[in-house]
């Protein structure tokens, strides 16, 4: 239990541990002189794990493209000639209303040239005279030259431009956003900062100019991310805000350069922009995955220091780091301060303690908070229930693990791998076989672990009783 995923799935089990339901009675191997033949599962079965609902990402906008209704596929084929004669057939034969920029899209989507859905659009032009093209149909041939594969060549998105701009609808700030965001879908990163910093006229709005920072973060390195930046602000003079700073100490944080990530919020300070309590929670998360909690209490200090109230997410991480590297007492004390201060700990908060006094081998300690935090209404969810199954292994209370288990079976949880590799090496050591496979075929039904890494440990148990009997 290194780390506490991200998505902590609560599960409905206010049950317990002093109250176990009955449990089945064990079975037995059909063959006692073959430890690895595997018996037919007879175990619930698996209903999956609830839906997770969507969340909004923080610092992203969605930018929607032009307002245009899904046309059928008129076209399967990119020919221009074939198009424009489907067009004559439908301008001269159908009475009914015909969407222009309908039709173009789907030529489009066919798979059409740059080139060509110009031309196309001109023909719609002259077949329905009533139809003026506006900039929802220019941003369909922008956005169209953008998704070409034709890496560092841009003249069909400058064709397109010059095309708005001589039509009566330059681009404006809308136009640069739809251009950027369809070059990073087709993995066109330098050509967007290409547009940007030489080819546009229009000067970005901070949403497109973040969102780019972002994307280059991530797929370019924190040298070419920095170029750009600086020569953005020299050119345009645009200067990066407290987003732009984030975006940056998040991706050096995800690299574990902490020392960057210091080194930018000093720039950030200097710039005179305040950091937030976001940000700060970031780089406590980056130092406790470096098991480094004299920084994480320094940063925590420095907070309170410049009047930045700590949230939930603070307290979390602080608890997470603690516990992670044994100072559980410590932990323990910022529990109660962040009930005091009026947060109410959640599942983050108990799993994280739960694991950090498995570890410290207080497995009575571990089960007395987990059932307060039933009592508090905080249901056990699978991080949970696999911290407490690992800790009272290793602890030797394998009866308790047992009646842990039961509850897991009941709730319909997975078990994690170290869980699973842990449980199942200590019943095979107290000689309990048949539990031990059991405990494989739930692993296995429930879709836990993939067959191979679930029949991996079990044989490796299996063997290691093996050597100790001989």
């Amino acid at each position: 239990m290194g780390k506490i995923p991200p998505a902590m799935r609560s599960a409905p089990l206010p049950i317990s541990l002093l109250k176990p339901r009955p449990s089945p009675p064990p079975r037995t191997p059909s063959s006692s002189s073959n430890l690895l033949e595997i018996p037919k599962p007879r175990v619930p079965l698996y209903k999956g794990p609830a839906k997770k609902k969507k969340t909004t990402k923080d610092l992203k906008r969605t930018v929607p493209g032009p307002s245009i209704p899904s046309p059928p596929q008129l076209f399967n084929s990119p020919d221009v000639s074939e198009a424009k004669a489907v067009v004559d057939a439908i301008s001269s034969a159908s009475s009914a209303s015909v969407n222009p920029v309908a039709l173009l899209q789907s030529f489009c989507n066919a798979g059409a040239s740059p080139a060509d859905s110009f031309s196309f659009l001109r023909h719609l032009s002259l077949r329905f005279p009533s139809f003026t093209p506006d900039r929802s149909a220019y941003h369909i041939l922008l956005i169209h030259s953008c998704l070409q594969p034709t890496l560092g060549d841009i003249s069909s998105i400058n064709a397109s431009l010059d095309l708005m701009s001589s039509s009566g609808f330059p681009p404006d700030s809308s136009s640069a956003d739809l251009a950027v965001r369809a070059l990073c879908s087709a993995s066109r990163e330098d050509d967007a900062t290409e547009l940007l910093l030489r080819n546009l006229s229009v000067r970005p709005d901070p949403f497109t100019y973040n969102f780019l920072v972002r994307r280059l973060a991530k797929t370019r390195s924190l040298s070419t991310v920095y170029a750009f930046v600086d020569e953005l602000r020299s050119v345009a003079n645009i200067q990066p805000d407290r987003i732009t700073y984030t975006i940056l100490i998040d991706s050096v944080c995800n690299s574990r350069n902490l020392r960057e990530a210091t080194r930018l919020l000093g720039i950030l300070k200097h710039s005179g922009i305040k950091p937030d309590c976001y940000l700060y929670n970031n780089i406590m998360k980056a130092y406790c995955m470096l098991d480094q909690c004299g920084e994480v209490m320094e940063v925590y200090n420095k907070m309170k220091d410049e009047g930045i109230e700590p949230d939930l997410v603070t307290y979390n991480t602080l608890i997470f780091g603690l516990s992670k590297t044994g100072l559980v007492d410590q932990a323990k004390k910022f529990l109660n301060i962040m009930t005091n201060t009026g947060y109410f700990p959640d599942i983050a908060t108990y799993t994280s303690l739960i694991s950090g006094m498995c570890r410290k081998g207080d497995t009575l300690g571990a089960q007395k908070l987990l059932g307060e935090m039933e009592q508090r209404g905080c249901s056990p969810n699978e991080c949970t229930y696999n911290a407490l199954l690992m800790g009272l292994c290793k602890a030797g209370s394998l009866d308790k693990g047992m009646e842990l288990y039961r509850l897991m079976i009941n709730g319909g949880m997975k078990l994690e791998n170290p869980a699973y590799a842990t449980f199942l090496r200590h019943l095979c050591r107290a000689n309990k076989i048949a539990e031990a496979y059991e405990v494989f075929d739930y692993a296995r039904e429930s879709k836990s672990l993939t067959d191979d890494v679930a029949y991996s440990a079990l044989e490796n148990s299996l063997k290691a009783v093996k050597k100790l009997r001989l």
